[in-house]
């Protein structure tokens, strides 16, 4: 089966997890079967194609896989009503759909495709699929068109990690493909909204509307970060809650902020935040940046404030007299992200995927300026922001005037206050 040159870089790539994201039209469908039938061309291997509806799997892939793999003579029995071909070497390729992710248990598969995966759920990969691969030590290859930033978006990220061998992805756009014209494409674009053509033929991963941290932008922000030997001095934003309590882990060189690790809790306190601090980075001196609030409040059960837990866990601990607004402290933060000067002031790992996200995906509630608060992703953003405005602050410039005295009391009113 011949290739694109994108399509042969995918798929000759060694690693077990690959994930390919593209546009419309581009040839993932072609690429998977051809991936199919690659490992099944070893005996006795059981390779799965999995749609988002088993209907979609038999419309999409089943009369070419047949085709193709009868063509070159490889097919011993086909099975219309099961959708599973048996090949003559005793492997078998089946065509399942994840609408109903139970009836997908109890397998062990060598070769796994989930095709348009963000229309899967992120349960049926997860509790289902994912541990029919464990004994089998199986390879999964997932393709799809981003559907915004859901888990298709994360398990992206996880393949641009490049400390991760396992894991590779990839980003292809329609035309990278070859099958569609450029005219075609040009069509597209005058026939669609801008958002819908960048996701169906650029195949990026659009953000939601009222983005509050437009200064982020994964290509630029994100980059792989260690600690290194001779940092003696870490950074931690704090946001104090208990489901989940979130600490954002940096070290500070040159002014920017390396984001190298973040913590999160469920269901925890103060204390148990320190002694896990002091677990990762033993031996470092740590500057804690929690929510001024920290001086009344107590996630514990003693009455001790978390400021107070901070100090005698030995955290050097810096923050301000009063809040700051809470758009004063998103515009230090997008400041940061990007300056006017184009300047990215804050770098984060991949590891920190709960921060990353956060700030990709956290809105403001349709209609105001206020941030959403009902789906979690404020408490990442909070502890980066405690972080960032009491050190880096915007300030206002203020031009003194001298007060105007007048001939008349203000406040008074026939004479009396």
């Amino acid at each position: 089966m011949k290739l694109s040159l994108p399509q042969k870089q995918v798929a000759e790539h060694p690693a077990r997890f690959k994930v390919l994201v593209t546009g419309r039209r581009f040839g993932k469908t072609f690429l998977a079967i051809r991936q199919l039938a690659y490992f099944a061309r070893q005996p006795n291997k059981l390779c799965w194609y999995v749609a988002p509806s088993y209907r979609q799997a038999k419309q999409v892939v089943w009369l070419q896989i047949k085709k193709m793999l009868n063509e070159l003579n490889w097919v011993k029995k086909a099975n219309e009503a099961e959708l599973t071909l048996y090949l003559k070497n005793g492997s078998r390729i089946a065509l399942r759909g994840a609408d109903n992710p139970e009836s997908l248990r109890g397998v062990g598969l060598d070769y796994l495709v989930l095709d348009e995966t963000a229309d899967i759920s992120e349960h049926a990969w997860k509790e289902v699929l994912r541990p029919t691969l464990s004994d089998t030590g199986g390879h999964v290859f997932f393709t799809g068109t981003p559907k915004g930033l859901n888990w298709f978006h994360d398990l992206y990220q996880q393949g641009q990690k490049i400390t991760d061998d396992n894991w590779a992805s990839w980003q292809f756009t329609t035309i990278d493909g070859g099958f569609v014209p450029e005219d075609e494409i040009e069509q597209a674009k005058k026939d669609l909204d801008a958002k819908t053509f960048r996701q169906e033929y650029q195949a990026t991963f659009e953000t939601y509307s009222g983005i509050i941290y437009y200064g982020f932008d994964i290509k630029h922000n994100v980059r792989n970060i260690t600690l290194p030997e001779d940092v003696t001095a870490i950074h931690i934003g704090i946001d104090f809650n208990l489901n989940p309590m979130f600490a954002t882990v940096s070290y500070i060189k040159d002014n920017i902020i390396n984001v190298f690790d973040e913590i999160q809790i469920w269901s925890s306190n103060t204390d148990e935040l320190c002694e896990e601090i002091h677990r990762r980075y033993p031996g470092k001196k740590i500057y804690a940046y929690p929510d001024p609030a920290a001086r009344q409040r107590r996630t514990s059960s003693a009455r001790r404030t978390d400021a107070s837990i901070l100090q005698n866990a030995g955290f050097i601990v810096k923050m301000p007299s009063r809040h700051m607004s809470i758009r004063d402290r998103i515009n230090c933060v997008n400041s940061k992200l990007c300056s006017a000067m184009g300047i990215r002031g804050v770098l984060i790992d991949p590891k920190a995927k709960n921060l990353i996200n956060s700030l990709i995906r956290h809105t403001y509630k349709q209609g105001t300026n206020l941030p959403t608060k009902d789906e979690g992703w404020d408490h990442a953003n909070d502890s980066l922001g405690y972080l960032i405005s009491f050190l880096y602050p915007i300030t206002k410039a203020r031009t003194e005037v001298e007060p105007q005295r007048f001939n008349f009391q203000t406040g008074v009113a026939n004479g009396r206050l």
